[in-house]
């Protein structure tokens, strides 16, 4: 996705980065890996130029991207990011490598200002699981919507990962669209985590398996614990580039505002926070690394849950100061 943007920046210059960024590849996905050794293969002397690491930025910004205009604040950031740490290794290993300085330092990345979160609230969330109940869909956007999946760990569960005796999910694999096919990995924190299913999701998951069965033996397919939970009618696995298209039409019939598939996760995560449960239960199920990003992103619904944190207190202190007053 960035090679596009950053080809034409490094293309001038007589020094490459080189084994600096092979030596960070070890941080960023192999998708966005590959993005950053095929830059490190460009010669590049003249972005050692904090002016010239600033030209990159803003080129990024506003390059049209599949004509949807210019990468986000934050994926920039962590172009910077990346950027900075291989510098910084080029400035310690010295040698042919070495450069003076990291320009990275002198240069300040664009600050990634938060988006208006757009989600469903409890009763458009009913109506979206009505109008999509008969769809293939539904089991994608019940995990989405009730449980916070991503759209990978969607796209890359099976049935061996579902315990519907217990109700519980383990979530440890993310599926990532490719150019040429989708690879499975761990999920996105690193580390697999297990979310617990309400009894609705488990009966809606046990009357979709029972239909996937019926449909996978007009095929003489066995549904087994490595079929995949959202598939075709065939039993292979649903791309998540394809879920995503067919969310688009799948809202585009329905009278609910049109937003995006993951943003079926953040209604999740309203849901959860509104209704009271602990920022860090929410953060665990949402398998977000600290329960920081999980504050963070939904900072809109905290304010509602301080007001309702000191009527309970106060409710609490008011109460013993009238045992006090009775026992006087």
């Amino acid at each position: 996705m960035l090679h596009t943007r950053l080809a034409p920046i490094w293309k001038s210059g007589s020094t490459m980065f080189g084994p600096a960024f092979h030596q960070k590849r070890i941080c960023v996905t192999p998708s966005s890996s590959k993005i950053f050794c095929r830059c490190s293969a460009r010669p590049c002397s003249k972005i050692y130029q904090p002016a010239a690491m600033s030209h990159v930025y803003a080129h990024l910004l506003k390059s049209d991207h599949r004509k949807g205009g210019g990468l986000s604040a934050g994926t920039v950031r962590h172009v910077h990011r990346v950027l900075k740490q291989a510098l910084a290794q080029a400035v310690r290993w010295g040698g042919d490598w070495a450069i003076s300085r990291n320009p990275c330092d002198a240069v300040k990345p664009p600050k990634a200002s938060p988006a208006k979160m757009h989600t469903y609230d409890v009763e458009q969330t009913v109506d979206l699981l009505e109008a999509v109940r008969d769809s293939r869909l539904f089991s994608a956007v019940l995990l989405a919507a009730l449980c916070g999946l991503r759209r990978g760990e969607i796209a890359a569960l099976r049935w061996g990962q579902v315990d519907l005796n217990t109700g519980s999910i383990a979530i440890v694999q993310s599926a990532e669209q490719t150019k040429t096919a989708v690879r499975y990995k761990e999920p996105k924190t690193g580390r697999a985590r297990t979310v617990a299913l309400s009894p609705m999701v488990v009966e809606e998951l046990r009357a979709h398996r029972l239909r996937q069965a019926e449909e996978l033996l007009r095929l003489g397919i066995k549904v087994t614990d490595e079929t995949f939970v959202c598939a075709r009618e065939d039993g292979q696995p649903l791309q998540p580039q394809t879920l995503t298209h067919e969310w688009k039409r799948l809202v585009a019939k329905t009278r609910l505002p049109r937003i995006r598939f993951h943003n079926l996760r953040h209604a999740h995560a309203t849901h959860l926070l509104a209704s009271g449960v602990h920022p860090k239960i929410a953060s665990e199920r949402l398998g977000h690394s600290k329960v920081g990003i999980t504050l963070d992103l939904y900072s809109h619904v905290l304010p509602g849950m301080q007001e309702e944190a000191v009527a309970k207190v106060d409710a609490a202190m008011q109460a013993a100061r009238n045992k006090r007053e009775t026992k006087g």
